[in-house]
């Protein structure tokens, strides 16, 4: 298998597993009730300082009325909550109950682990090739 066939093989499979992966690092007992749509939702919220919606909606490159619908599940499930702006009534801020904060660092550690085994074994310099590699793809995918 020459590089070209070796590296396409890798990536498919690499983007199917991380997926179901990640899929049951979610779907615990203590989160059964969301999914992978939620979790990205939840991390896109993050544990920083709450976030408007269009904030939100832009980071996961889909419309404020979409974002809308998947977080009135989020709110109904306990994972996230609103408040209005103190000075303009109208802005809305999202952020993580208790449950969502667990929730993320649940994520958190299913990524932390990932990475772990990914870097186990390589050298710094390996590291910074991996990391270069990994910047340019993510790099030509965001601009196809």
């Amino acid at each position: 298998m020459d590089a070209y066939e070796t590296l396409n093989d890798v990536l498919v499979h690499l983007f199917r597993d991380i997926t179901n992966l990640e899929e049951k690092a979610i779907v615990t007992s203590e989160f059964s009730d969301i999914t992978n749509n939620d979790m990205h939702v939840i991390q896109a919220i993050g544990m920083e300082e709450p976030k408007n919606m269009s904030t939100i909606a832009k980071e996961l490159s889909v419309t404020v009325g979409t974002l809308t619908i998947a977080m009135n599940s989020l709110v109904k499930k306990g994972y996230v909550t609103r408040e209005r702006g103190r000075e303009d009534r109208r802005v809305v801020y999202i952020s993580l109950s208790e449950k969502g904060q667990c929730a993320y660092r649940n994520h958190e550690n299913f990524h932390r682990q990932m990475i772990e085994a990914a870097l186990d074994g390589l050298s710094p310099e390996e590291t910074e090739v991996l990391t270069k590699t990994l910047m340019k793809l993510d790099q030509w995918l965001r601009e196809f």
